[in-house]
């Protein structure tokens, strides 16, 4: 009997191990599919899981932005230009859950349907992946860098840090909506990238732009980088020399910016739910 009880307790110990092994096992790491359902859409998004993901501890979660280019509903393009190209060229320097949407063709980040999926994907990968809401980042490239500057002043005090990369406040005449009014003169009391800075405020900012980008105008970087200066702002500004419209590949392969972007943090009352 006593030699049937303990390959009884042999046995469950074994299970026990067993299922704690097949657990661990089952952590789901790297480029991720996902869904979200906004009203009667649902769309589909990425989320990068780093391979050291523990549901015990609470993770940094960097949103970002596509381009132009890349827009559609397949879930997935969005990954091969920007922030997921540089994931993996190296994929130790992005220690956060990072959250993926695709903004649907012939619209633009600074859409509300547009933000509502954007947040509702950020808000469902913060509860899946235990994400930290004193840590939640904001990042675009292009259009999706336009939409950075949106969603910062939109909902001022959100995030704990922005790096936009060629993007700008003035959307472009190609693009806006026909009641959209987008004329203001810089300096005047309606002045968009003061009105813009003021509602970032404190906000950590990084911003970075091409010196020789013909697509999205560097004055429109150089603009907010002076509107938050004047406006007692915590700006950073990174202009490359001679680089064009893609200035993405360089911003992201910053040794200092991962570095910087997750050492900011909300306080624990400021942090927006």
């Amino acid at each position: 009997m006593k030699t049937i009880h303990n390959m009884s307790i042999l046995l469950l110990l074994t299970i026990l191990f067993t299922s704690a092994s097949l657990t661990v096992e089952a952590a789901e790491t790297g480029f991720l599919n996902r869904t979200v359902q906004i009203g009667s859409e649902t769309y589909r998004y990425q989320v990068f899981v780093p391979s050291g993901w523990d549901k015990k501890q609470k993770w940094p979660v960097i949103l970002f932005l596509h381009g132009a280019g890349e827009r559609g509903d397949d879930g997935f393009v969005q990954t091969e230009v920007g922030i997921g190209t540089a994931i993996r060229r190296g994929v130790a320097r992005f220690p956060a859950i990072i959250v993926m949407p695709q903004c649907r063709k012939n619209i633009w980040w600074t859409e509300d349907s547009m933000q509502a999926q954007a947040l509702g994907a950020l808000e469902k990968s913060i509860k899946e992946f235990n994400g930290d809401r004193e840590r939640l980042y904001l990042t675009g490239i292009s259009m999706g860098g336009y939409g950075t500057w949106g969603l910062a002043t939109k909902y001022p005090g959100k995030f704990a840090a922005l790096a936009p990369v060629c993007g700008g406040i003035r959307v472009p005449r190609a693009v806006r909506p026909p009641d959209a009014s987008l004329d203001a003169t810089p300096g005047t009391a309606t002045d968009l990238y003061a009105e813009a800075a003021k509602k970032i405020g404190a906000t950590p900012v990084w911003i970075f732009h091409g010196g020789a980008d013909r697509v999205v105008p560097t004055e429109e970087s150089q603009k907010m980088n002076e509107a938050l200066k004047a406006a007692s702002g915590n700006v950073k500004y990174t202009e490359y020399e001679n680089v064009g419209h893609n200035s993405w590949d360089k911003a992201y392969a910053e040794p200092e910016l991962m570095k910087w972007l997750l050492s900011q943090k909300l306080t624990a009352s400021s942090a927006k739910r």
